[in-house]
């Protein structure tokens, strides 16, 4: 293997992946301008979400079938030149129905950039350290969540919206440009429907049985830390300012940035099984200690120059907020190592779909659950449900790993 032309192709799918996510962070830091900047209100402004989303979910099938079918860098190049005239249109629009159709068109070549990108980063990755590098992956995709809210929100005050797309635009364009040069083709071709033969394969379905609840844990945690870190005490809250909101987020992204490198390591040495496990358990156990936090607030304050009281619970949120990091850490690598593991030669890109269309119920309901809870019984309610939805998958996956595939699959998966 030519090292250096390794090198490259793995340097510029990490590019790839730190500018799509820049590109996604930035239109959602931005979201609250843009939604005053057009004027929408109301049930227009859930449009906004809905349709990333719903293109987001409407891409994966077709997207993924067309990456195993023919070329997965060819669609992978698609992808990232859809989300170049994405961005491009966010640097230009001056209506809702403009924003709308870049959001259409954002959400289009996320899924071919996410999807494929992983697919491709599976299928390079030798067998014995891929989950090593889709940690790396994954790691620049985090770098950029710390990175972006803080640099377009300056360069938006600097150079408003078109000139911060227009940066994002130029990133996604060199990622582009090295895709391209730099990665190489892929000659695998699957014939017919992959998605019907991965969809009862064993241990896809074992994995399900997790991902499905964990989807729940996740997006209601995740949602929801922020809410109670900033919303006032009338609704169960810590009524920190923004600074503060964005101090706790940071945490979870930062930690995860450094732990998945190492964990991915880990899971190519030791088995997918056990970090798995340990992380899905630990971000259950995390979640249920968030709404104690509170009890911390008198134990410790000073006061911080624009920041205002730093207390002990404004520690403990970045605290356990960073714990979370490690243990998401722990588990995604090792989880999307396991799926490339099973579609290599079979469908790899499907493989991937299947674990992006089992997140999609629960991310989608879990909100509406979670707003539920917090009306009628309080915002701890949000994070017990979260934590128990999460141990709750990891018990019910250790369940069917140990008696369908006995003791060893522990160690052999």
């Amino acid at each position: 293997m030519d090292l250096s032309r390794d090198r490259l192709q793995f340097s510029s799918l990490y590019t790839m992946r730190f500018a799509g996510s820049f590109g996604f962070m930035a239109v959602m830091t931005l979201l609250p301008d843009y939604i005053e900047a057009l004027g929408a209100t109301g049930i227009t402004i859930g449009v906004f979400v809905t349709v990333l989303e719903l293109a987001r979910t409407v891409g994966i099938v077709p997207i993924a079938w067309a990456g195993d079918r023919y070329s997965k860098r060819t669609i992978l190049l698609v992808g990232l030149v859809t989300s170049v005239l994405a961005y491009v249109a966010f640097a230009l629009i001056s209506t809702i129905e403009g924003f709308l159709g870049a959001r259409l068109l954002q959400g289009l070549g996320m899924t071919g950039v996410g999807l494929l990108g992983l697919a491709v980063i599976g299928d390079l990755a030798p067998a014995d350290g891929r989950a090593t590098y889709i940690g790396k992956f994954n790691a620049y995709r985090m770098a950029a969540g710390i990175v972006a809210p803080l640099s377009a929100g300056a360069l938006y005050a600097w150079v408003g919206f078109s000139g911060v797309f227009v940066v994002v635009a130029a990133l996604l364009a060199v990622a582009t440009v090295g895709v391209w040069l730099f990665v190489q083709k892929d000659e695998e071709s699957i014939e017919g429907f992959a998605f019907t033969d991965l969809a009862v394969n064993r241990r896809i379905l074992t994995m399900v049985t997790f991902r499905a609840q964990y989807a729940v844990a996740v997006t209601l945690v995740r949602k929801w830390v922020p809410i109670f870190v900033g919303v006032g005490a009338t609704q169960g809250g810590l009524a920190y300012g923004s600074v503060v909101v964005g101090a706790v987020l940071s945490a979870e992204k930062f930690t995860n940035m450094l732990t998945q490198p190492f964990t991915g390591q880990l899971s190519d040495r030791f088995g997918r099984t056990p970090f798995i496990v340990l992380g899905g358990g630990a971000y259950g156990l995390i979640a249920l200690s968030f709404p104690f936090i509170s009890g911390a607030e008198g134990v410790f304050s000073i006061q911080a120059p624009v920041v205002g009281a730093i207390t002990g619970a404004v520690l403990a949120a970045i605290g356990l907020n960073g714990l979370l990091g490690i243990a998401d850490g722990f588990r995604e690598p090792a989880s999307m190592a396991l799926f490339a593991d099973e579609g290599k030669g079979e469908g790899i890109a499907s493989s991937f779909g299947i674990r992006s269309l089992v997140w999609k119920p629960g991310s989608v309901l879990a909100p509406l659950a979670g707003g539920w809870l917090m009306g009628a019984f309080g915002i701890e309610w949000v994070f017990f449900l979260g934590g128990a939805a999460a141990l709750s998958g990891v018990g019910l996956f250790l369940g069917i790993l140990l008696v369908q595939h006995g003791r060893g699959a522990l160690r052999e998966w």
